[in-house]
């Protein structure tokens, strides 16, 4: 099996300088060494391309294909690729030391989409004027955001003061385990919703009284 080359590296039909090259069928099977003339003509007849897709083995080895419908195949399945390609952002989010509640919120809401989208959420703090003094504020900001963030994603790097400004990276985390939680917190929610054992069995053991007769009814019985 002789792997193509890359596209740069192709000649095809009169650029092959090979005086003789190893010939593949269009089919993949053998057809041996034989000049290159020989070749483009064999090519010419059956209406081929004659591809040079190993030339640096001994000798070249060609190929016989439509070269026209291989770099159409070739294209097709390269874009494929990159359509099914995810590519993964950084998305800013920025906060402050006397940050709100309901201003957090709203950042909070912006960066669990951008992780459940795959991207990748950078969290900053820039600290001006006499902010600096109060530095360690910004790590319990950053903190309280990783931990409303910890279902979603993971940590990636700590909070670090980097000249005015706190920065930390949050990475989404693997479906798998999104899923896994999902599922151990289901489980747990069943498990509590379910009665115990003791109590229903000691409802089930309890014997149940018979009603007393009334005084009429046991009068009527006597009788």
């Amino acid at each position: 099996m002789y792997p193509i080359a890359s596209k740069d590296q192709l000649a095809v039909n009169e650029a092959v300088r090979a005086k003789e090259v190893r010939l593949i069928d269009e089919d993949g099977s053998q057809l041996g060494i034989m000049s290159t003339a020989s070749a483009l003509e064999l090519a010419s007849q059956r209406d081929l391309d004659l591809v040079e897709i190993s030339p640096a083995a001994a000798p070249p080895v060609c190929k016989l294909m439509d070269y026209g419908k291989f770099r159409f195949e070739k294209q097709k399945r390269e874009k494929e690729q990159r359509k099914n390609q995810k590519i993964v952002e950084i998305k800013e989010i920025r906060l402050s030391l006397n940050i709100g509640d309901h201003d957090f919120d709203t950042k909070l809401g912006h960066a669990m989409k951008f992780l459940q989208e795959g991207n990748k959420v950078k969290a900053s703090i820039r600290l001006r004027g006499r902010e600096m003094a109060h530095a360690s504020r910004g790590n319990i900001v950053m903190s309280r955001f990783a931990e409303a963030l910890s279902e979603l994603g993971n940590v990636e790097k700590e909070p670090k003061l980097e000249g005015r400004s706190i920065q930390m990276f949050i990475a989404p985390k693997p479906a798998s385990a999104k899923a896994e939680k999902k599922s151990g917190d289901k489980a747990a929610s069943q498990k509590e919703e379910q009665p115990s054992d003791k109590n229903t069995g000691e409802a089930a053991s309890k014997p149940v009284e018979p009603e007393k007769a009334s005084e009429k009814e046991s009068e009527e019985a006597s009788k």
